[in-house]
């Protein structure tokens, strides 16, 4: 993202009226590798390749706000690797997270983790610290860092059927695995804020599992640790908040959490979020990433897009998926998104 991209995101996030809606794209290994034709485990593990493939589709789509931009990952292996997660790799997908905490009083015997030294984290910080540079002299920025939120590695950790289980039996032993991850999460920020430097400016945190508990759940299990990690950082940053599995049960509460930003699924319309939230929060939204994003023709996509732009108002909205770019969809589903954007902002 360039400097001037930044601000403009930051402007949306304070709720200020900008004289054109932006739009911005969450992309990250599920989709960059197959969209250019690569090897995943090339992607990861070929610095040159990494570095070409972001640099392409930047100046490809020089309109579009990627976030978080520049994105150092293993697919999802990072935080759940950190707590003795198996990771299995593939050719040709994003890596598989095995839970080995399979009785949660297993808890009590893990060793203490080490985010600058622990498994993928540890070789995530050092491919930040070898590729800042070279991405600040492509006159880009580097303004979030980027974590799996806590009950979203519990479940990578435990198995999330196994966490949903314990949320009701074994409240307790929940609390004290979802306080390890919040404590993991907060570190993991901060070492990368670190790795990267003073262009750092804003938190990324996803969690679909939130997605899957009651509204009761959430309040207990839930915000005090989404709470506790926005509150770890400077009040002036941006804090976007993930979650596409469903935001039914959170949404009410999400910005007393200290997110200033929501990207949430295709399940909830736009209309209804911007109702509840719209005033509280700017809404980063949310075309069908799948059946309209990937499978749908661009005038479906057209169509889908300036649905979204009408309901979300003047103020508080980025244009954007209802999640991240989902795998397989095609140059000219995006492009269909960035014609609709500008055909609407210039009807403005």
């Amino acid at each position: 993202m360039r400097r001037e991209q930044w601000e403009v995101f930051k402007k949306a996030a304070r709720l200020e009226k900008l004289d054109r809606i932006p739009m911005a794209l969450i992309i990250d290994s599920p989709w960059i590798p197959g969209y250019l034709g690569l090897n995943h485990m090339d992607f990861y593990l070929d610095r040159e390749v990494w570095f070409q493939s972001h640099l392409k589709i930047h100046r490809e789509f020089p309109e579009i706000l990627f976030v978080p931009g520049w994105w150092m990952e293993y697919g999802m292996a990072a935080e759940p690797s950190a707590l003795g997660a198996k990771i299995k790799f593939w050719q040709g997908n994003t890596p598989s997270e095995c839970h080995t905490l399979h009785r949660i009083e297993d808890l009590a015997g893990l060793s203490d983790y080490e985010v600058e030294h622990d498994a993928f984290m540890a070789l995530t910080l050092h491919r930040i610290r070898m590729e800042r540079q070279r991405i600040l002299d492509t006159g880009e920025i580097l303004p979030f860092v980027t974590a799996r939120g806590p009950l979203c590695t519990a479940g990578f950790v435990r198995g999330t059927t196994n966490l949903m289980i314990d949320l009701v039996e074994e409240p307790e032993w929940a609390h004290k695995l979802i306080d390890l991850c919040t404590r993991l999460v907060i570190d993991w920020l901060k070492a990368q804020h670190k790795a990267m430097g003073d262009t750092v400016e804003g938190i990324f945190v996803l969690d679909d599992i939130v997605g899957f508990v009651s509204e009761e759940h959430y309040r207990e299990f839930c915000h005090p640790y989404l709470k506790r990690i926005c509150d770890a950082f400077p009040k002036g940053w941006v804090k976007l908040y993930h979650n596409d599995a469903g935001v039914q049960a959170c949404l009410d509460h999400l910005p007393d959490c200290g997110f200033n930003v929501l990207n949430w699924g295709k399940q909830t319309d736009m209309a209804e979020v911007k109702a509840r939230v719209g005033d509280r929060m700017c809404l980063m939204g949310n075309v069908n990433p799948l059946e309209v994003g990937v499978r749908g023709t661009p005038g479906e996509v057209r169509a889908a897009t300036l649905d979204v732009l009408e309901k979300g108002g003047d103020r508080g909205i980025i244009l954007s998926l209802g999640g991240g770019t989902s795998p397989g969809m095609p140059r000219e589903n995006i492009v269909a998104m960035l014609k609709a954007l500008e055909e609407f902002n210039g009807s403005r």
